[in-house]
């Protein structure tokens, strides 16, 4: 089932329920999706990769936004924000530990040979290839530079 019609489901669902604030999450992801969809000029259905992309960009800009809100003494604004982050990744795979990431990080860097920063950007590629969808980005380049380094 295409991501496009869980989230049309879920919608539903939401509606029935009265869930104002998954609604309002959903309808951010269906947007998105029709975005995406459009940019492209046709209506062709988005790869798995170009979703899980969209779906991870749409709970970074709602983490980032509740970090700013926390910062500034904001926690009305935050907690919208996370409720929403929270809805949305329902709908991607189930992220791996850092333990795990780290595990696999180290495996690359041994196939890889890789010994120091300079080495980071090969890494961070087959890293970044190897765990789309599983991994956040920014954990990643995190566990990358603390074993290169």
């Amino acid at each position: 089932m295409s991501l496009q019609t869980q989230v049309m489901t879920a919608l539903k669902e939401a509606m029935k329920a009265k869930d104002a604030m998954a609604l309002e999450s959903l309808r951010a992801v269906k947007s998105a999706i029709l975005l995406a969809q459009t940019e492209t000029g046709s209506k062709e259905e988005l790869t798995e990769e170009q979703e899980l992309k969209l779906l991870q960009k749409l709970v970074k800009q709602r983490k980032d936004s509740a970090a700013i809100f926390t910062e500034q003494g904001r926690a009305d604004l935050a907690e919208p924000e996370i409720a929403q982050a929270a809805v949305i990744e329902q709908f991607l795979p189930e992220q791996m530990s850092e333990e795990e990431v780290a595990k696999i990080i180290e495996d690359l860097i041994a196939k890889t040979g890789a010994s120091g920063m300079k080495d980071m950007g090969k890494v961070m590629g087959m890293a970044s290839g190897q765990l789309a969808g599983k991994a956040d980005g920014k954990t990643i380049s995190t566990i990358v530079k603390e074993k290169l380094s």
